[in-house]
């Protein structure tokens, strides 16, 4: 942020949507961890749900009971104006994103606020680029999706992989991610949205190729493999067509370090064969179901937004991405890790970004950008600081 606004801001960080099932979670995250003195508000339509949260924050801190509550609805836009106003950075867990997230990404570009989402929606945030990213260039925005389990682990394991790695060499990375946990009401409904807009998908990536440039002198490529048995991951592996490798690949484009031609491999890991058809015919059916409107409404009516899982099952629930690099003759081998993927840990892992954009010293970014580029290693240490596991298996600089 721009040092003349830094210090004019009301809120260190607000959080929008709080109220929902991971923007509670997130709320109690910061309620647990935020530093002393840390200046923040609850943001939202709902002030009677809003100040029931106040009382459970409350609980764990009873210095909360004061914490403010503003009003914010994506049908206001002089609402979202006023919280990004206010605020240095601006959290928001209000999906789908393709639905409801647009305008307060205008409002924090127009703004210069620092704004922090978890959306996993390749449409959205290729569109977001478009229309937004020169405006948050010009008035010192940081813009950065994705910062839940889409696509934190990846985009900083890759980046850990690298920093393992010599540079200025030709750099390769296969990325393979296991993991045991169950979605919640608003995860699926961001997920059925995006498999039922293909073609506006499509649209928008193309659209977002038109204006990105490639970085000069340097080759950066996604390579998408072949399902295999996987020593490394000790499962069967596919390749996952998730927005992960994108963003993987958008911060080796921005960063010289992944060196003068870099390549990234993408797999989700299970543990048999049979599971492994059973995925892909299962997302290949998900995907077809989606297209049709009465499948898509009942598939939709399944889960509400809001619901999720309990306590317990998010507490038997874990992560694993491993990532293999090779680089100027070595070989290295990685791990991120942790607990409840889509849940507590995403909670962590966007509340921290929000504190490590409002309070770390960082490289001077601005426009849409990834966590790699806008926070690196200061993000890192705070995750491991936090409990997320980020190691060297094999081959460690």
């Amino acid at each position: 942020m721009p040092a003349d606004r830094e210090h004019d801001r009301e809120y260190d960080v607000t959080l929008f949507g709080a109220t929902g099932f991971t923007g509670a979670l997130t709320a109690e995250y910061l309620a647990r961890n935020a530093p002393a003195g840390l200046r923040w508000a609850l943001a939202g339509r709902n002030r009677a749900k809003l100040t029931g949260l106040v009382e459970r924050l409350a609980a764990i801190d009873p210095a909360l009971a004061e914490l403010p509550v503003l009003h914010a609805d994506v049908d206001d836009p002089a609402s979202l104006r006023a919280v990004a106003e206010a605020s240095r950075v601006v959290i928001t867990t209000v999906g789908p994103y393709i639905n409801y997230g647009e305008p307060l990404v205008a409002a924090c570009a127009a703004a210069g606020t620092d704004y922090v989402d978890l959306t996993g929606e390749p449409e959205f945030v290729d569109l977001m680029y478009v229309r937004y990213h020169q405006k948050a260039v010009a008035s010192g925005a940081r813009i950065v999706h994705c910062c839940g389990f889409d696509s934190i682990p990846y985009d900083l394991g890759v980046l850990h992989t690298v920093n393992q790695l010599p540079t200025d060499v030709p750099i390769s990375v296969e990325g393979f991610v296991t993991a045991s946990g169950t979605f919640s009401g608003g995860t699926a409904h961001s997920a059925i949205t995006a498999f039922s807009r293909v073609r506006q998908m499509s649209a928008a990536a193309a659209a977002r190729r038109r204006l990105e440039g490639r970085p000069e002198g340097r080759r950066v490529r996604g390579v998408r493999g072949r399902p295999r048995r996987e020593s490394v991951a000790d499962a069967w592996v596919l390749p996952a067509p998730t927005i992960d490798p994108q963003v993987v690949l958008r911060s080796a484009r921005a960063l010289p370090r992944y060196g003068p031609d870099f390549s990234y491999g993408h797999y989700i890991g299970v543990p048999s064969l049979p599971m492994a058809v059973g995925l892909a015919a299962g997302a290949a059916g998900l995907l077809a179901a989606a297209q049709l409107p009465p499948a898509r409404d009942w598939l939709l009516n399944k889960r509400k937004p809001g619901d999720g899982p309990s306590a317990e099952k998010r507490e038997c629930s874990w992560f694993r991405a491993r990532f293999v690099g090779t680089g100027g003759g070595r070989r290295v081998v990685t791990e991120v890790s942790g607990g409840d993927p889509g849940y507590s840990e995403t909670a962590k892992m966007l509340a921290e970004s929000a504190l490590c954009l409002a309070l770390d010293d960082l490289p001077a970014t601005a426009g849409q950008v990834t966590t790699a580029v806008a926070m690196g290693q200061a993000l890192v240490d705070r995750l491991v600081a936090a409990g997320i596991r980020f190691a060297v298996l094999e081959g460690g600089a």
